[in-house]
């Protein structure tokens, strides 16, 4: 029987198509007319949500041929520690596990006893008032139904409810299927099978099925992150019941953060990163900064400049590209540690994107005394804190002397610009992406949008029209939504997507009109909205 959803898209079927055609004729664009794209990118070019590679479960990157760590290791002839070191620390862990089990089944006894009072908290924490009206909920458990992570409540008070997940899981893969979602009243329970991991969201959001499974695979790469793909393997592989958590004491935090921004942050609905507009010059004298002192090290790879979670520059070594899905974890982490803004870190990081066989070693400093501007200084060799530290020093007292901190910071400041400086009257707000840069750009939010209320609206309506326009079963190139608070309108074409919205009265040849203007307004400023150059070292 066809759901609701599906009879209204019959109805406007037809509408929809003769939209497009006139949409057509009006546009003037050449089709690979791009804003915001560089010749050489310095990103990754990725698309929508990368649905293709959500839907059929398969992770092309951890298959590769070569680890991109072991080829840059042999390139400088680095000492070959990144993965020995968490093998070991885990292999200790996996013995106290087993002395830990020992220790259960001496007091086997006391058994019965544990099991019913974690029943009767169970039932408290499902009961709880607080824990019933969150919108989302995410769940990590082991292929064991071993419970691992959620956002809100306690994972031993879940265990029962887990193990229902884990047994719907195994019960479909049985039968030769997959269990993707299952659909009740407002509700959306979708399901992300990544081996040893089992991942579930529950969400009365506006956010689509394709749209949680993306976060749902954010979450499993951060994991990832923690762990790295290969140690993760190895530790189920092992024992099949491990208590993952052991290992990820610390990391919720990071967890928590991730599953709350990426309900009002567009760059993971885009998957794309947000630039700092920034100066033309400025961002150059940046980039030049950092290609000079970062060059003299031979094995950093990524030199990254960040502030408030926007990219100021990004320095890369030859050959090797950044995804933005590993640039969103870092930005993860840096806005997840307080403990950075004192005092300069060394820590491990895996890139999932770029090599989830091993760590990268992280350098992380803020460069300026109101703890805006961070930079990360990334190599494959774990015993260059000090050359790194040293090499930040330099880059900090040439930055200060042309100005750049001042310059970065006053942009931070201003929280980027006003949808009045496009000059379109009718527009209230706008998402741009270039495709091939997988960079966005948008001005900062402002009346009627206020309140942390309104802009949840708003965002809900730009996931609307995100879902829509990339459904598989009809992909439009423009859409139009007119509603009681304002009209939006998502246009696609080969270089670039744009959702805006518009006044409530926009008609909509007025909107197309807009929409155009806006387009032709980021290329005119593209240079200070985007990352135009690809500085190597």
């Amino acid at each position: 029987m066809a759901s609701s959803e599906e009879k209204q898209d019959e109805v406007s079927c037809s509408e929809e198509k003769e939209y497009q055609k006139s949409i057509e004729e009006e546009i003037e664009l050449p089709k690979d007319f791009e804003p915001g794209a560089s010749r050489v990118g310095i990103l990754l070019s990725t698309a929508s949500y990368e649905e293709e590679s959500v839907s059929n479960g398969e992770f092309d990157d951890f298959s590769r041929k070569s680890s991109c760590i072991s080829e840059i290791e042999q390139g400088v002839s680095a000492i070959e520690q990144n993965v020995s070191e968490p093998q070991e620390t885990k292999t200790d862990e996996e013995e106290k596990n087993s002395s830990d089990n020992s220790a259960a089944e001496i007091l086997s006894i006391e058994a019965e006893q544990i099991a019913e009072e974690l029943a009767k908290e169970e039932c408290d924490e499902l009961n709880s008032a607080e824990w019933k009206k969150q919108k989302k909920q995410i769940f990590v458990l082991s292929e064991a139904g071993k419970p691992i992570y959620t956002r809100h409540g306690n994972e031993d008070n879940l265990v029962t409810l887990m193990g229902v997940m884990q047994a719907l899981v195994s019960f479909v893969q049985q039968n030769g299927d997959t269990i993707r979602s299952i659909h009740a009243e407002d509700k959306k329970f979708v399901f992300l099978h990544r081996v040893p991991l089992i991942l579930v969201a529950v969400s009365s959001t506006k956010a689509s099925v394709p749209q949680l499974l993306s976060q749902l695979t954010y979450v499993y790469n951060q994991i990832t992150s923690v762990l790295t793909y290969s140690n993760l393997n190895r530790i189920f592989e092992q024992r099949r019941n491990y208590d993952l958590r052991r290992l990820l004491g610390g990391a919720e935090k990071f967890l928590d953060r991730l599953v709350d921004v990426m309900d009002k942050d567009p760059s993971f609905l885009l998957n794309a990163v947000r630039c700092l507009p920034l100066d033309n010059s400025i961002r150059e004298v940046i980039a030049q900064t950092l290609t000079q002192y970062c060059g003299k090290i031979k094995n950093i790879v990524f030199a990254i400049l960040l502030a408030e979670n926007q990219l100021v520059t990004l320095v890369r070594m030859k050959k090797y590209f950044l995804h933005p899905v590993d640039l969103h974890l870092v930005m993860n982490l840096v806005s997840s540690s307080e403990s950075f803004k004192s005092v300069e870190t060394w820590i491990p990081i895996c890139l999932p994107k770029f090599d989830a066989s091993g760590f990268l070693h992280g350098h992380i400093s803020y460069l300026d005394e109101e703890n805006k501007c961070c930079l990360l200084l990334l190599t494959v060799d774990k015993d260059m804190f000090f050359p790194l530290k040293e090499c930040r020093s330099k880059i900090v007292e040439r930055l200060k002397k042309y100005h750049c901190l001042e310059a970065i910071n006053k942009s931070v400041n201003n929280r980027g610009y006003s949808v009045s400086q496009v000059g379109i009257p009718d527009v209230r707000h706008f998402l741009y992406k270039s495709r091939s840069a997988a960079q966005f750009t948008a001005p900062r939010i402002e009346a009627p949008y206020v309140t942390t209320e309104d802009w949840n609206h708003l965002f809900g309506l730009y996931q609307y029209l995100h879902h829509r326009m990339y459904k598989s079963t009809r992909p439009l190139k423009m859409l139009y939504y007119s509603g009681e608070r304002e009209t939006m309108v998502g246009w696609h074409m080969q270089g670039f997507e744009l959702y805006a919205a518009f006044e409530p009265l926009a008609t909509k040849a007025d909107a197309t009109n807009a929409m155009k203007k806006i387009v032709h307004w980021i290329k005119k400023e593209e240079d200070d909205l985007f990352i135009m150059i690809s500085p190597t070292i």
